[in-house]
């Protein structure tokens, strides 16, 4: 998807946000958020065939880029606002950049959450100091709820999003690049509602316009893509990055990357999950799933950004563990280090053992083994033996399994 490429007039004059805002922002928050390293990736960009640089926002204090704009806005406050209290909708990385900047200035937060809302995320929400409050099924049906409590108790709502204040303050870490980084070709931003992208966008073209702004959606969420070419958006499914999963953009992040973002791409589950994997392996880093949305996007279209020079914002690192640890997992299958083989073979005693010789000769390691005899499609005195091995790569894996085959015992496919 690519959208219209700007003006200058458009990049410098006509945007909700400007380059002055951004900068007002960067003086309001400085020293109260991190100033996150860029750095450069050499296997990364041996992998990927582009040199790619990373901004790496899941370094502040909640493991997200949301601390910035969230922090701006609570700043903008008057004293008599302040004083009365904010109140957000989140289920997720904005809730605790509201609780945790409001907590430190004094002034006291609601967060409504959706029902089903990870109990760790909740937990860190409380522990920073805010009034939790679980409502609704959906994230709609909490924002409703937020906006009742905003008028009946004369609250501030702070959006995660869709805010002129929010938007400069995630422009910082644009200005932070362009402070960083002396020239670059493409800037790769994951989007959401718009909030991270508008932002960046603003600082980049203002000062580098021929810098190709590059957004990433999943695929089962592609809200700025439907928005750019006029259309509703169809969305839904389980994603794994669900800090971008969105139905909508926001009003002025729409009006904003409509004129500066140069190129949509969508990217798969599969390439999130390879995306988080490099970050943990490579960069030894956390990457939620929109965190790694950026690589997933190199890995997606590897020709679009080939010996370009790329940098990619690594916006968060609020990963489940478990989740981190499936993903992690399912890259030792994909990559055949972990695999599962099927024996059939006589009910006789020493079979299993004469089996885990040759896998232990040949330098698999057995992780598991699962032992059948009622399956029908397996003799009466005959034995299945379903056996989950760990190998150095796919080579290997295949070494054994040759090695099996050889001495009378050839694996079938594990279905």
């Amino acid at each position: 998807m690519t959208a219209k490429p700007p003006t200058a007039v458009e990049t410098a004059t006509s945007l909700p946000v400007t380059m002055a805002d951004i900068e007002a922002a960067a003086k309001a928050i400085e020293g109260k958020i991190e100033r996150t390293p860029l750095r450069y990736s050499r296997t990364l960009s041996e992998i990927t065939g582009a040199q790619v640089w990373i901004k790496f926002e899941n370094l502040q204090f909640t493991a997200s880029f949301k601390e910035r704009g969230a922090l701006n806005k609570l700043l903008s406050l008057s004293n008599s606002e302040k004083a009365a209290g904010v109140i957000a909708m989140s289920a997720g990385n904005h809730a605790q950049g509201v609780a945790y900047h409001a907590s430190r200035l004094g002034i006291p937060s609601t967060i409504v959450m959706p029902q089903g809302t990870p109990f760790v995320k909740i937990e860190h929400t409380r522990n920073f100091g805010a009034n939790v409050i679980i409502h609704g099924e959906t994230l709609a049906d909490a924002d409703k709820h937020a906006r009742e409590l905003e008028k009946r108790d004369g609250l501030t709502f702070v959006h995660p999003f869709d805010d002129k204040h929010v938007i400069a303050g995630q422009g910082t870490i644009g200005l932070e690049i362009l402070e960083d980084l002396a020239d670059f070709d493409v800037m790769v931003i994951p989007v959401g509602g718009g909030g991270l992208s508008a932002g960046i966008a603003t600082a980049i073209k203002s000062r580098r316009p021929a810098v190709s702004i590059v957004g990433v959606e999943p695929a089962l969420y592609p809200s700025l893509s439907a928005e750019l070419r006029g259309e509703e958006a169809k969305v839904g499914g389980a994603t794994i990055a669900e800090g971008i999963a969105v139905k909508k953009v926001g009003k002025l992040t729409a009006e904003i990357l409509r004129k500066l973002m140069d190129r949509v791409i969508l990217v798969s589950e599969d390439e999130l999950e390879r995306a988080i994997t490099l970050f943990a392996t490579v960069e030894k880093t956390v990457a939620e799933g929109a965190g790694a949305a950026g690589l997933a996007a190199l890995l997606a279209e590897p020709h679009h950004f080939h010996g370009r020079k790329v940098v990619l914002v690594l916006c968060g690192g609020n990963i489940d563990t478990r989740l981190l640890a499936s993903v992690l997992t399912r890259s030792l299958v994909r990559e055949k280090r972990i695999t599962s083989i099927r024996i059939i073979g006589n009910d006789q005693p020493g079979l299993l053992a004469k089996v885990s010789t040759v896998i232990g000769e040949s330098g698999g390691n057995i992780i598991e083994v699962n032992h059948n005899r009622l399956a029908l499609d397996v003799p009466a005195k005959g034995a299945e033996f379903d056996i989950t091995i760990e190998t150095r790569d796919a080579r290997h894996t295949q070494e054994i399994i040759d090695a099996l085959t050889k001495a009378g015992f050839p694996p079938r496919p594990h279905t």
